[in-house]
């Protein structure tokens, strides 16, 4: 077999599920229940965050939050502050990819 196969867990509960980490991208699955959310952050690469279900608030530098829904594709350049939430009833499920790889070919 060729190809790597990678499963994508199906929880309810927060889950922070880092899938594919190595020097070229870093791929990851969240889930966020309501009221969860990652820390407030610097983004340390590109980042690619596609909603698959619930709807996603996100305030980028600090602005005011942004909502959005399934099948919504956001492209984030590096050093953003991110703020990334939940504020509904239905899980937040998005994927999240950082390409270049964090560290590739950033510095600050």
């Amino acid at each position: 077999m060729i190809e790597k196969v990678h499963t994508l867990s199906q929880d309810k509960e927060k889950n922070i599920e880092k899938v594919i980490v190595n020097e070229h991208l870093h791929y990851m699955h969240v889930i966020l229940p309501k009221g969860e959310g990652l820390p407030l952050h610097q983004s340390n690469a590109n980042v690619y965050m596609l909603v698959l279900k619930g709807t996603l608030t996100l305030a980028l530098n600090h602005k005011e939050p942004h909502r959005y829904t399934p099948l919504t594709l956001l492209e984030i350049p590096f050093d953003t502050t991110m703020s990334v939430r939940n504020v509904d009833m239905e899980p937040l499920e998005i994927t999240i990819v950082k390409a270049p790889a964090p560290g590739t070919f950033y510095k600050k």
